[in-house]
Formats: structure tokens, sequence, C-alpha cells
């Protein structure tokens, strides 16, 4: 599981959201980006001079560290992939730089806290603004004993302001699509500013950027937390907005704020006779023989493998295998999901669950979704999709329903004409249901039940009969 990252600075730092540089549009210029950006935010010190070699090694190596972080395949190549990470809205704080883990870290010495507001975005009504703020902080005194009042003159702890350029704290901001804000660790003087960069557009809804968001994000780490590489955290690096009205802190950012300053002791002690609760799913044991997955795809490089409210993603390149939640990495989704596919060369994956389909690019969902699975132009009578396959060969999607199967065009963004077909038809040796699927070194795995399938699509024939869990590092 992606472990909680309990950074903490060791010296002032700005806490920027940014990407660092503007968009690159050549081969040369993607280069010099990749290593400005590893250069402020990985610590690579050989971007020129020197001996080439040793230049070349670190630069892979910085890459290799990055991408390992973000949960991309790790090459220590410049791909795709990497650049578009890298060229997202993000924090300034390196993700791997000098820091030191709780309770070496800075954090307040003092539970009572306060903030000013020194002037307003023209962006927002001035009511708006304040009560964003009070929000963003809420976020966190509702968690911990914290109390942070709001004052309206002289200095406060946390001194909040709109700016633009160079603002005076050798942290400049760089205009609209770049730098979203930037707060420092606690200490006296600066420590615990908060800057927000005017040129962006803050908003309360999800146009633009949430400033809410935005500012529950920076107030973290004003008290004193660093990056999670988790993607269901407040604290993760780059912006991702969700809804503000059904926000909840995650875990991940709830525990890393509580190992600073405990538990909120005005939270009234938990009923020692609560009423029941739904029984919880058990944790899926990948070795046990009897598994059956709820879907199959690949992501980035990596196969994704679904169980109730768990995944697995099986990494070739560092021939790993783990588990996590899917709230963990996708908040928004849903557990038990029914079926997904991944069409690599647009780099997005579809998450399919009862009647709704959501599209995602890595753990971003896309504006839109989640949509109807009717607007596949799949009938009325279907109301939940067994099982998805993406064939990079045709460019066409399969839907597996019952016995029966649909062919979409995603080029035409619509069905296939003579459609449904039988199952066993088009893919002899399958069978009857089934459960998921996934294509995998030019071959498709159908997993029905505890069984898997390896068939050979050109070959039309089944060709090995496999355990469900045999991506799942228990062949034997």
């Amino acid at each position: 599981m992606v472990s909680l990252r309990l950074l903490l600075f060791t010296a002032l730092v700005a806490a920027a959201c940014a990407a660092p540089i503007s968009p690159a549009t050549t081969e040369e210029d993607n280069q010099k980006f990749a290593q400005e950006y590893l250069r402020k935010l990985y610590n690579l010190t050989s971007t020129s001079g020197g001996n080439s070699g040793r230049r070349h090694n670190e630069i892979a190596d910085k890459l290799r560290e990055m991408q390992k972080f973000f949960g991309l395949q790790v090459t220590g190549m410049l791909d795709s992939n990497t650049l578009e990470v890298m060229k997202k809205s993000r924090c300034g704080v390196p993700d791997v730089a000098h820091y030191s883990t709780f309770p070496g870290g800075q954090k307040w010495q003092t539970q009572s806290l306060t903030y000013r507001i020194e002037n307003y975005t023209p962006d927002m009504l001035t009511a708006d603004v304040d009560k964003s703020i009070q929000q963003a902080f809420e976020v966190w005194t509702k968690v911990t004993p914290l109390k942070i009042t709001r004052i309206y003159s002289g200095t406060a702890d946390i001194m909040i302001s709109f700016v633009t350029g160079e603002h005076g704290d050798y942290s400049p901001f760089d205009g609209p699509g770049g730098t979203l804000a930037h707060a420092f660790a606690p200490s006296p003087g600066i420590g615990g500013d908060t800057h927000f960069d005017e040129a962006e557009t803050f908003t309360t809804g999800s146009a633009g950027f949430n400033l809410f968001l935005v500012a529950a994000h920076e107030f973290g780490h004003a008290l004193g937390l660093s990056h999670s590489n988790n993607p269901g955290a407040l604290m993760y690096p780059i912006y991702n907005y969700v809804n503000p009205g059904t926000f909840v802190l995650p875990q991940d950012d709830l525990q890393g704020i509580q190992s600073l300053y405990g538990p909120n002791p005005g939270i009234p002690p938990k009923d020692p006779n609560p009423p029941p609760k739904p029984p919880k799913q058990p944790k899926p044991n990948n070795c046990d023989h009897s598994l059956a997955v709820d879907a199959v795809t690949t992501l980035r490089g990596e196969m994704i493998l679904f169980k109730d409210s768990y995944f697995w993603r099986n990494s070739p390149q560092m021939g790993t295998v783990e588990q996590d939640t899917i709230k963990s990495f996708w908040p928004e989704i849903p557990d038990n999901i029914d079926a997904a596919y991944e069409i690599r060369e647009r780099d997005v994956v579809f998450l399919f669950k009862e009647n709704q389909v959501w599209a995602l690019f890595g753990y971003d969902i896309l504006q839109g979704y989640p949509q109807n699975i009717q607007n596949l132009g799949l009938p009325k009578t279907v109301n939940k999709i067994d099982a998805a396959l993406y064939n990079e060969d045709t460019k066409k999607t399969f839907f597996f329903v019952g016995k029966k199967y649909y062919s979409y065009d995603e080029a035409k963004k619509k069905m296939d004409k003579g459609y449904p077909r039988m199952i066993e038809a088009d893919f002899p040796g399958i069978g009857g249901k089934v459960d998921a699927a996934v294509e995998h070194n030019g071959l498709v795995y159908f997993f029905s039940g505890s069984r898997m399938l390896e068939f050979n699509f050109k070959l039309k024939k089944v060709q090995r009969i496999l355990k469900s869990n045999f991506f799942l590092g228990c062949q034997k």
C-alpha cells in the first residue's frame, strides 16, 4: 500500500503549487523542461557541465525516482506519460529532498493560532473568499486541538494574501497556468504565511481552481505537513478537483496532522454500544485459489485487478504486486467495479459500475463523467456490463453481457452493426459468462470464476487454463 509520507521541512521552503516552467514544444525543450523540474523537485544537481555520462545517469536515476513516486512505469526515460505528469499544476515543495519525520520536524508550539486576510481576489465575492478560507482551516481544526482565529489588523501567525510575480519572498509567481499558491512551514516570521497567485482564476466551483481545495492543501503545509504520494490524499502534490460539498479529509491526511498535534479532544468518545454497521468487506487474499476478480485493466504499463473495495497493482518493471483500496486512489469511484479497460494511445481508463461509466486520466476523473452506459449506444435493456476488452489492432472495444457481447467502434463512437453476438461463436472455448478480460503480451485473458483462460486471438483458441490469481504472484 502507498505509505503515508509524514515529511516535514528541515528548512524554510515555499510550498508552491506549480507547473515549474512554460510548456515545451520540441524534444530539446522537453529535455530542458524535465531537467529543470528534477532540479527543483528531486534535487538534481548535474544539469550541465561535468562528466556527461555521470550527468546522464543522475538524470535517469532522478526520473526513476519521480516515476516511482507517481506510480508511473519506472523506466528512467522521459516518456510521454512522465512528461504529462510533469506539466500538471502541482506543489513546488520537493517530493524528495532533505526531509525529517515526526517528531523532529517543524510544527507550531501553541494550539492557538491566528490568521489574517490581507487582501482579496476580484475573481470571487469577498464573502465567498472568507467562507472558503474559514472552511479550509476547519478541515484541520475539526480533527485536532488547534484553534485558529481570524484577526483583522496587526500581524497574525498565518498571513494570507493574493499577489503576483515577485512579491518579496524569493519565490515569484509565474502567471496563469503555472503556480497556484505557496505556503511556508511553521516558524517565526514568514512561517505559516500563505500566498495565492492572483494571475490564476479562483472559484467556489469546478471551473478554474477551487479556492477551498487550494487553501486547504496549503494550510496543511502551513501547519507542518509535506506531501503524500497517495493520489487520494489532500496533500498529494498535484491539484485535483473534488466536490467541496462532500469533501471528507482522507485518512492519509488525518493520520499525518494528528501525528503532529493529536486528535480533537472536543470530539465525544465513541458510543460504547453503537448501532451495528454493515459487515465490512474482508481484505481479499491474492493467494486464495478460489479467488474470482471483478474487473481487470492495464494502467500505464501495470495490470490492475479489482476485487470488492480493493485492487492489486502488478508492476512488471518493479517485479512487485501491491494491494490498495479503491478509495485511497480514486475517492469518488465506487467499490465493486463491474468492468474496466484502457486505451493506451489515449492514456485513458474506463471503469464501469452498474449503469455508469467513469473515464480516468491516471488518478484524475475526466470532466463530464460519470456518464450513463446507454450513451455508448447499448440497448436500454442492458443496465450492467460484465466485462470489457479493448483490442489495439482493430480499435474496437468488446462489451460482454451475459453470454453475448457487443462491439464498439472507438473511432466512430458508436456500436457496430450485427451485434450482440454469442461469445462462444467468436471466442470458442470461453464458454458462458465472462467476469473480466484483459489483453497482455498479444494474448487475451478471460476471467471466469476462479479460472483464467489464455486465449490466442489470431488462432481463435484457448491455449491454457490458469488460476485467476496467476498475475498476483501465486502461480503455484
